[in-house]
């Protein structure tokens, strides 16, 4: 049974992110009840001693309007107040990172 309930929790959908020195992810798990939740971690590489540091939230489906709505405010009262000019960042054969800049940065949820 221990093995059945670990492959319950195991990702239904990921999507990793890079923006430069930090990594996000955004998994889909399930519940025990096959109930979907998201988790959105933060991933960046101490840089005294090259251990990768990681932040995580957890975000469960009756929370998602709220939450899209909370997060699009936010932004939305930045981009207000502030230029936001969003770096694009693409990898080269070698792994080098190249960060491209986007004028026109927008958020819609």
């Amino acid at each position: 049974m221990g093995d059945f309930e670990n492959k319950e929790r195991e990702e239904v959908f990921s999507k990793k992110v890079r923006a430069g020195k930090r990594t996000y992810f955004f998994d889909v798990k399930a519940t025990r009840s096959n109930d979907y939740y998201v988790t959105v971690t933060e991933s960046k590489k101490r840089l005294e001693d090259g251990v990768f540091i990681k932040h995580k939230i957890f975000l469960y489906k009756e929370d998602f309007e709220k939450f899209a709505e909370g997060l699009k405010e936010t932004v939305d009262y930045i981009k207000a107040h502030q230029d936001v000019v969003e770096k694009r960042y693409e990898y080269s054969e070698n792994n080098a990172e190249i960060a491209k800049t986007a004028d026109d940065f927008s958020f819609d949820i």
